[in-house]
């Protein structure tokens, strides 16, 4: 069986969470089952052990057991472009065309923690990709409903998610900037790319006790991955948790 040799390590710059990979041979590609099952399991490994190193800005040594059992499920060289499979383990972005990216592992893992959903919610995702968070999260909740607004991308996403077997996602090529108000409201909501402000029809989507997550700030330079609260009352609350770098959210014009 092929070794994977990458390691992944996380520190604090200036306040910024810096993820890098040091490459101590190549890394095995994902073959079959047995090899894809295996890299799997280091990658959730490097996770936990990202998160454990993070816990000072977190607050939290581990996320939640639901969480990291979606992340050692879904095959992840299954999300990624041809040519690419080598890398799908390795904790760490990579490019899916037409400027997006498949978000890092340790991040896909973390924004699906802090919205807190169990599996009887409905869920709303901006920024479907590849597919990827949306299947982490289907093996959680109820239901995802997402939003690609890169039309190619929705496509292959919604066909490579029903290939794979995910009966509970709805995929709608789009702009998710104004959600998706026949299906609200939602339990949480998740946007995978930067915006300044959080689109208001998300925040009147979301339904109350809620929480969103999304990356908020000037998309050319620092964000912070920000959770919203949603009271019983419709009272909005935020909290930054660590800054992140995304691509930038388009749409809502």
């Amino acid at each position: 069986m092929p070794i994977d040799r990458t390691r992944s390590f996380v520190a604090l710059a200036g306040g910024v969470v810096v993820l890098w990979v040091a490459m101590v041979g190549a890394p095995a590609r994902a073959g079959d089952a047995e090899d894809a099952a295996a890299q799997r399991h280091r990658m959730v490994e490097e996770v936990a052990a990202d998160i454990r190193a993070l816990s000072g800005v977190l607050g939290e040594a581990a996320l939640d057991d639901a969480v990291m059992a979606a992340i050692a499920k879904v095959p992840r060289h299954q999300f990624v472009p041809p040519g690419q499979e080598t890398w799908a383990y390795v904790n760490h972005p990579l490019p899916i065309g037409h400027g997006q990216t498949i978000s890092q592992p340790l991040i896909v893992a973390l924004m699906t923690d802090l919205l807190g959903v169990g599996a009887g919610d409905v869920v709303l995702e901006i920024g479907t990709g590849s597919g990827y968070q949306a299947a982490i999260l289907a093996e959680i909740v109820k239901r995802v409903h997402t939003i690609e607004i890169v039309e190619p991308l929705a496509r292959q996403a919604e066909s490579r998610l029903r290939r794979l077997g995910y009966r509970n996602i709805d995929v709608r090529a789009g702009d998710g900037y104004r959600g998706w108000p026949e299906h609200a409201p939602f339990d949480a909501i998740i946007v995978t790319a930067a915006g300044p402000v959080i689109p208001p029809a998300l925040l009147d989507q979301l339904r109350p006790g809620g929480r969103l997550v999304m990356p908020v700030g000037d998309p050319r330079r620092t964000q912070w991955l920000t959770v919203v609260h949603k009271d019983a009352n419709g009272k909005i609350t935020t909290r930054p948790v660590l800054e992140v770098v995304f691509v930038p959210l388009t749409g809502g014009d």
